[in-house]
């Protein structure tokens, strides 16, 4: 096993945890420039080929809570190195790929890495200390939203002037930089809570959340009101019933669902799905927009790298909202810069539906909802960590990134369907009209009101997270060796 560090260096611990949560949300973003091409890169149908990025979401959302339930028990710098090895190797066998079936398992390894950010959050938690602590896990926090902002121009620029499979190399590079840099500057937490993992709850939640995305992903193919998409529903809502069942009854359970259901954590965990449904509007709206013809009279006629351009200003913003957001959070409470970034994000939204007619004007909307989203999310980990036990740290935070993914799943299939039946004629072909557009960018201001009025339902007060000290007895619980 490598070395790890003797005493952890704060700056080189958030340095590099930033690092890789920056560099797994790039991965969600990598394949977007391709999107139009993948059927005949992949030399595939048009049905198929989207398997290679829901391939990505049901990985991701099935492997975050598993990977964050074992940090807690066997150690998360080890879960962590094995999420971004996950996505190294997923890399390489992308770029090696020329058909469908290969690229499906090099995004299915890419998704496995979506654990990365829940666990960066924890591991900051467990060695920083507690003057560091907010602003650091702020930017781990909107790491998310940082990379997925700023992945966009650089997957563009990559795609449009070089082969597309070096998009696939630069990820894999990154990984393995990322790597390095945790071998080298991120301690393994000596909080642990060892115990036995349960297999039996990994495999319902599993089942469960595959049937529930997938439906979602894949309705808009399948048909909303088919026989694949409504029994897939009904099998989500049987399996995820029972596993609810069995985890309450389960001595070490996958998921603690007492925990889960004590306010904070419960209304947290809505609101950052209903954040998630937020977010992702407008990274469905801006970019078509922009792409569209001018002939329609409300597309912009840009390329996809002016989307990228357009859009990487809200990852900066994120990024210079992350100490605001910890200063807010410390001095009024993460409640309150909760529903501060859920007011900046209906603001922008609001703003979408009347301003939509200049690049420059996308630029405002997209850094304003940014700055929301970055408020927000820097405060979410504090809300949930305040509210859990030490031991419990990563599982938490890994069942609110995976609550989040489903909100983005649920916008990108509202959003489908309100562009899919809101359109106009053009060249002979149905393409969205800008009353689709606006009824999209309405749909997500009712969303962000809706975060404020859950968040204020938080308790009024809740204490500062606080470096824990060592746990003696609970730190060693190391199988692996």
């Amino acid at each position: 096993m490598s070395a790890v560090p003797a005493a952890p260096r704060p700056n080189a611990v958030v340095a590099a945890l930033a690092c890789a949560g920056i560099t797994v949300s790039l991965m969600q973003t990598l394949i977007i420039p391709l999107v139009p091409q993948l059927p005949a890169l992949l030399h595939a149908t048009p049905s198929d080929a989207t398997w290679a990025i829901t391939a990505t979401l049901l990985a991701g959302a099935i492997a975050t809570p598993m990977i964050g339930r074992l940090g807690d028990m066997y150690g998360k710098r080890r879960m962590l190195l094995l999420s971004l090895s996950m996505l190294v190797i997923g890399s390489v066998i992308g770029a090696l790929s020329d058909s469908l079936t290969p690229m499906i398992v090099a995004r299915t390894l890419q998704g496995l890495s979506a654990g990365v950010i829940p666990l960066g959050i924890s591991i900051m938690r467990d060695e920083l200390p507690s003057d560091r602590l907010g602003t650091s896990i702020a930017l781990m926090s909107a790491s998310l939203g940082i990379g997925s902002a700023l992945g966009l121009p650089a997957a563009a620029l990559i795609a449009e002037y070089t082969n597309w499979h070096v998009l696939f190399w630069t990820a894999a590079v990154a990984g393995a930089l990322v790597l390095v840099l945790v071998v080298s500057l991120v301690p393994e937490s000596s909080v642990r809570s060892g115990g036995r993992f349960d297999a039996l709850g990994a495999v319902g939640l599993s089942v469960g959340l595959f049937c529930l995305l997938l439906a979602i992903s894949k309705g808009a193919d399948w048909g909303w009101g088919s026989g694949l998409t409504d029994g897939l529903f009904a099998a989500a809502v049987l399996v995820l019933v029972l596993w609810g069942w069995y985890e309450l009854r389960a001595k070490q359970p996958l998921v603690d669902l007492r925990t889960t259901a004590r306010r904070q954590v419960l209304l947290t965990n809505i609101a950052s799905a209903v954040f998630g449904f937020a977010m992702f509007a407008m990274s469905l709206v801006l970019p078509q927009l922009l792409q569209l013809p001018k002939a329609t009279g409300y597309g912009l006629g840009r390329s996809m790298l002016a989307v990228g351009l357009v859009l990487a200003p809200s990852g900066l913003v994120m990024m210079a909202t992350a100490p605001l957001s910890a200063k807010i959070s410390r001095t009024r409470g993460p409640k309150v810069t909760l529903m501060l970034g859920a007011v900046i994000v209906a603001l922008g939204y609001g703003l979408g539906i009347v301003m939509m007619s200049a690049v420059w004007q996308l630029v405002v909307i997209a850094a304003v909802i940014g700055a929301g989203i970055g408020l927000a999310y820097g405060a979410m980990p504090g809300l949930i960590m305040a509210a859990v036990p030490v031991s419990e740290t990563a599982a938490a935070n890994s069942l609110n990134t995976l609550m989040r993914s489903i909100g983005t799943s649920v916008s990108s299939a509202v959003a489908g369907l309100v562009l899919a039946q809101v359109t106009i004629s053009f060249g002979g072909f149905q393409v969205p009209s800008q009353n689709g557009f606006r009824l999209i960018l309405a749909i997500g201001c009712g969303a962000s009101l809706l975060a404020l009025v859950i968040a204020a339902f938080l308790p009024k007060h809740t204490p500062p997270v606080v470096q824990p000290a060592a746990v003696p007895g609970a730190l060693e619980a190391d199988p692996v060796g």
